[in-house]
């Protein structure tokens, strides 16, 4: 199927301890370009997000946003350093002892010293963190990707219907050519009678000159690569899987052989054909940019 370049994803996921939301956006880029925002204390988790986008997406700009709301902000627990209490109260005494002072000593004056009683966060589990986070990336982009499919059916639709327009004017150039080599020979012969009055017409001359005219004009050849090269864009969108190089390709090869096209156009009729040939290449070409 094919895919649109631009797309929009979100998913929101909650548990007793977080909720995580994940956004996603892209816009039309050569190459897969990933923008992903993180919150702090999620950025070691940054290789794994990419690695799991990168199997929906191949093509665009995508920036991808995460939140975090952590439930567990402000759990902390209390941790006791008993031993170096201990260590406070020797000092403590020996200072008693030294200087023949009263040992006044309290527990709340072990407590306030330094590194006695300090507060300890709770430990992440990170296996678990990845996991909330992994299902949110992956639901999000789950619905990224079918917002560039729905946009890539309108596309392609758009494409086909662009390409038939474009078979109907090579038949058009198909169907005059023939007609302005006729025309050319009428006129040819008319102008050398003309000049020529009652002298007999050399009709072998006459030939030479209108076969070199419609070996000129003649494009045969670049009609016939033209219809190809529309054929292997409908099969190419038929395929609809990270097709957009390829097409962008096959535009190019068109718009080639359009410009040889009105090169060679010697009639009013097949210059303007061509030239709207060239106009709905390059619409085509420009739709083609939106493709992944």
């Amino acid at each position: 199927m094919i895919k649109s370049m631009t797309g929009f994803g979100r998913y929101e996921i909650t548990n007793e301890e977080r909720k995580i939301t994940v956004e996603m956006k892209a816009v039309n880029h050569r190459y897969c370009e990933l923008a992903v925002k993180l919150p702090k204390k999620l950025n070691f988790f940054e290789a794994g997000i990419r690695n799991v986008l990168k199997q929906y997406i191949s093509r665009g700009k995508v920036d991808v946003f995460v939140t975090c709301e952590d439930y567990t902000e402000g759990k902390a627990c209390v941790k006791y350093n008993s031993e170096l209490a201990r260590e406070y109260l020797d000092r403590l005494t020996q200072m008693e002892d030294e200087f023949g002072l009263d040992l006044d000593v309290r527990v709340s004056t072990l407590a306030k010293m330094p590194e006695v009683l300090t507060l300890e966060e709770q430990s992440v589990d990170e296996d678990a963190l990845w996991h909330l986070l992994e299902e949110a990336v992956k639901k999000a982009a789950e619905q990224f990707v079918a917002t560039r499919v729905r946009e890539g059916e309108q596309l392609r639709k758009d494409l086909y219907q662009k390409l038939d327009g474009m078979i109907s004017m090579v038949d058009f150039i198909e169907e005059r050519s023939p007609e302005i080599v006729s025309e050319y020979r009428k006129k040819l012969t008319d102008k050398v009678n003309e000049l020529l009055a009652d002298t007999k017409v050399d009709e072998s001359m006459l030939a030479t000159e209108i076969t070199i005219f419609a070996d000129r004009i003649c494009v045969d050849e670049e009609t016939v690569r033209l219809r190809a090269h529309i054929e292997n864009m409908r099969v190419t969108l038929a395929e609809g899987v990270n097709v957009g190089r390829k097409l962008d390709f096959i535009a190019q090869e068109m718009n080639r052989e359009a410009n040889t096209i009105l090169s060679k156009a010697n009639d009013l009729a097949v210059t303007n054909k061509a030239i709207d040939l060239k106009t709905e290449i390059e619409r085509i070409r420009e739709q083609i940019q939106n493709i992944e």
